[in-house]
C-alpha cells in the first residue's frame, strides 16, 4: 500500500537534494542516535536521530543539519522527522501506526542489500535517492539482512494540514521519535 511520492509535489525538493541531506547525515556522530523508543517491536539495532517530534523542533539536533531542517520545514503539515538507521541483523516485526491522520515518507540515503520494508502485501527496498510514502496504519515490517547499515530520512506529514493528530500520551514521553 505504497503511494508514489510524486503525488505530493512538495516532497520533490527533498528528493532533489538527497545528496546534501546524506552529506549532513554522514557528518553526524553515532552518539547522537538513540534507540527507537518502542523496543518491543524490533530486534537488533534500530536507532534514530530526531529533528522534529510531534511538531516540536529539537533545536540542538536541527542545528547540526541546517539544510535538512530547512527542507523539512517547508513540508505542509510536517509532524515528525529524523534519520532512521537499521543495522545489519535488525528486524522490525509487523505492526501498525497510531493514527491515520498522517502519512509516512522514506527517502533512501545510505542503502543496503537485503534490506526492505513490507507494507500490506507489497515489499520495497531503498536505493540512494529513492523515496516513497505509505500509510503506516497498514501493517508493515522491515528488515536488514545485509552486511551494512541502512539509513533513511523518515518523516510523518498530515494527510490534511488542518487536522489534529492524536498520539498516545506514552509516545510523547519518549526522548526522540
Amino acid at each position: 500500500m505504497f503511494i508514489e511520492a510524486s503525488e505530493f509535489s512538495f516532497l520533490a525538493p527533498l528528493q532533489r537534494d538527497w545528496q546534501r541531506i546524506r552529506d549532513e547525515l554522514v557528518g553526524l556522530r553515532d552518539t547522537y542516535f538513540v534507540q527507537w523508543p518502542e523496543r518491543d517491536i524490533y530486534t537488533g539495532h534500530w536507532t534514530v536521530f530526531g529533528l522534529y517530534k510531534f511538531g516540536d523542533k529539537i533545536d540542538a539536533l536541527c542545528a547540526l543539519c541546517p539544510h535538512t531542517t530547512q527542507l523539512i520545514e517547508t513540508i505542509p503539515g510536517m509532524v515528525s522527522a529524523g534519520f532512521s538507521s537499521l543495522a545489519p541483523g535488525t528486524y522490525i516485526a509487523p505492526h501498525k501506526g497510531y493514527t491515520n491522520k498522517v502519512l509516512r515518507y522514506h527517502l533512501g540515503l545510505v542503502t543496503a542489500e537485503n534490506c526492505a520494508i513490507r507494507v500490506g502485501k507489497e515489499t520495497r527496498s531503498w536505493t540512494p535517492g529513492s523515496c516513497f510514502v505509505f500509510d503506516d496504519t497498514i501493517e508493515h515490517e522491515a528488515w536488514n539482512r545485509g552486511e551494512s547499515t541502512r539509513v533513511v530520512l523518515l518523516m510523518d506529514f498530515k494527510r490534511d494540514v488542518n487536522a489534529d493528530c492524536v498520539y498516545p500520551d506514552r509516545l510523547r514521553s519518549y526522548d526522540v521519535i
